[in-house]
């Protein structure tokens, strides 16, 4: 449906790519942008048939846009010849700058639903936490400059899981990655990356080492706590809740990777992701345990605004992030 909006976007680019030499004097109201289809066809045609047949219209439909065309200019611009329709003067003038925005806004409709990563530079602000920025920014980066060799990326860090919302509730980053927010409105997606199991650690040669940790052993041991929100409960604590229990916390800290270097150097022990202490490279001076509480693992997930959905650039920069995690993962979900 054409409304006064759309007429003056139309107005806009129609002055952009030059017509408003002829026209600035011209009252837009009124003005389709089919008429200027039909005045390119009936430059090109020279016949008001030939000009029917090639925009899909019938005869009397192209006459009648001629005649609005004449009104809408002021000229008659086409004039019966020995064979064919001559244009006038005025015609002419304006035959180069209307089929000039007749393409611009072709391409920019043809381009809508098209990105070419080779031939652009996008700038794509990424959010992220701390662990997901470990795991995957550096192929993330290489892979992007690869595909884009332009692009300007912008990492955003996020410690508290629902700060993502907020952070693509206001645009500041176009896709966020980390543990799921609490919980997430329609108009989030959401697209699970990859899990991280935990595990225990100790410094080499800690006692308990020696034999396999059991429920009794880890509760009378102090334990460092990895809080990125600032809280003193956390997953485990959680889960031994359940069973009426609790650990004895001597330390909490809000990052994750300081955590194997503090336990190399102590007595104490942590529950941590895998990844952490792969990535690290911590092994010669850790121990890894298996937890004696049975511990569910930590998603990773991609969210995403609903309103970037079906653009382009970021449905290309989601599908990016994608190739650096299994190719099963499951497919998108809106909360």
């Amino acid at each position: 449906m054409r409304t006064k909006e759309t007429e003056n976007e139309y107005a806009d680019a129609i002055h952009r790519c030059g017509i408003c030499v002829f026209i600035t004097a011209m009252d837009f109201h009124g003005v389709d942008l089919n008429l200027l289809v039909a005045f390119d066809a009936l430059m090109s045609e020279r016949s008001v048939t030939r000009a029917a047949k090639r925009v899909g219209r019938t005869q009397p439909a192209m006459s009648a846009s001629l005649a609005r065309l004449r009104t809408l200019f002021r000229d008659e611009l086409f004039v019966r010849g020995r064979e064919q329709l001559q244009p006038t003067q005025r015609a002419v003038d304006l035959a180069e700058p209307i089929g000039r925005a007749l393409r611009e806004i072709r391409r920019t409709l043809g381009d809508a639903d098209r990105f070419d990563p080779l031939a652009s530079a996008p700038s794509v602000n990424i959010g992220m936490q701390e662990h997901a920025a470990f795991r995957l920014l550096p192929g993330l980066l290489a892979c992007l400059r690869k595909d884009c060799p332009a692009v300007r990326v912008n990492v955003v860090a996020y410690p508290a899981r629902d700060d993502a919302l907020t952070l693509l509730d206001s645009g500041e980053v176009d896709v966020a990655v980390g543990v799921p927010p609490a919980s997430a409105p329609g108009r989030i997606f959401l697209q699970p990356l990859f899990e991280e199991a935990f595990v225990c650690v100790v410094r080499k040669g800690h006692p308990v080492s020696r034999r396999p940790l059991d429920l009794d052993t880890y509760l009378t041991l102090e334990h460092l706590l990895v809080s990125p929100e600032g809280d003193r409960f956390g997953h485990t604590d959680t889960e031994l809740a359940k069973r009426g229990l609790s650990r004895r916390l001597s330390v909490t800290i809000n990052q994750m990777y300081p955590a194997p270097a503090i336990i190399a150097g102590s007595d104490l022990i942590a529950t941590l992701m895998r990844g952490v202490v792969d990535i690290g490279g911590w092994h010669d001076r850790l121990d890894l345990l298996e937890p004696p509480v049975e511990l569910s693992p930590c998603p990773y997930v991609m969210c995403w605004h609903r309103r970037n959905d079906r653009h382009p650039a970021q449905r290309w920069l989601r599908s990016r992030l994608a190739t650096l995690v299994p190719a099963e993962a499951p497919r998108p979900f809106a909360l």
